[in-house]
Order: structure tokens, then sequence, then C-alpha cells
């Protein structure tokens, strides 16, 4: 299983390519799959990796209920199989573009089972604005067993 870390900062191209940290392309030598974020990033993942991820996380839910139809439809609605070329690229689809609002610099930042791909300015506030200020909380709930 690959183990994507780091961040690093890449740029979208005119057509829509960003070209893969050198350090993760082995591991997706078999291809990938890119899907819609949660937040407004693209999560790229190993082929294995999403199939692994989406067995455990949304086949727990049932699809006849209105949560598990919902978490279906972002996952597998808004995720496209692809494959780096020989500069190392992938290319992100216009939805995935639009959603994250890729342009300009972007930041790639490791989620150990997959990578995600955030506009710089939006990384750089999540980062200041969520993520530094709760990460001793999160830490501690954890750290207390929640």
């Amino acid at each position: 299983m690959a183990s994507f870390h780091g961040h690093f900062e890449h740029s979208l191209d005119a057509k829509d390519r960003l070209t893969v940290p050198a350090k993760f392309r082995a591991a997706l030598a078999d291809g990938v799959v890119l899907a819609k974020g949660l937040e407004p990033s693209v999560w790229v993942f190993t082929p294995e990796g999403y199939d692994k991820f989406t067995q455990d996380f949304l086949t727990a839910h049932s699809p006849l209920g209105k949560r598990g139809r919902m978490l279906r439809r972002h996952f597998h609605g808004y995720s496209f199989d692809d494959k780096l070329d020989s500069a190392g690229r992938v290319h992100v689809p216009k939805s995935l573009v639009e959603h994250a609002e890729l342009k300009g610099p972007c930041a790639v930042v490791g989620m150990q089972d997959w990578f995600e791909i955030w506009n710089e300015d939006k990384w750089t506030a999540y980062e200041k604005d969520e993520m530094e200020p709760s990460i001793e909380d999160a830490a501690e709930a954890l750290a207390e067993g929640g």
C-alpha cells in the first residue's frame, strides 16, 4: 500500500494537467483515481487505494438510505480513472478543477493512503484558519479515546 506524505507546490498547466511529485509516481504506475474531496480539493488514490477506501467507508452504508446514496453519488459520481503521462502528469477533469477552484499554484498534500490537490490560497487559509487552531484539541481528544 502506498504511503503519501509531504507538502508540495505544483501548478496546473493550460490543459489542466498537474505534475505529480516525483516521490509519488512509482505508487501510481498502475493508474490513478481522482475523486471530489469533501473540502474544496481533489483526492488522488491508487486504484487499489480507492477500492479499499470505498469498501471501508461506503459499503457500510446501505444504498437504500438517503445518506448512503448521497455518499455514493459524491464519491462514485465524481471519480475518474486516469494514468500518469510520460512526464508524470495527471489530467484533472473540469468538474474537479471547478470544485477545488484550481488555478495557478496548487498545494499537493499527502494524506497517507491518498493525496489531495488544493488551490494554494485555499490550502493556506484552511491551514491557518481551521487546521492550526484545532490540531492540538483534535490530538488531545484522540489521546483521551474520543
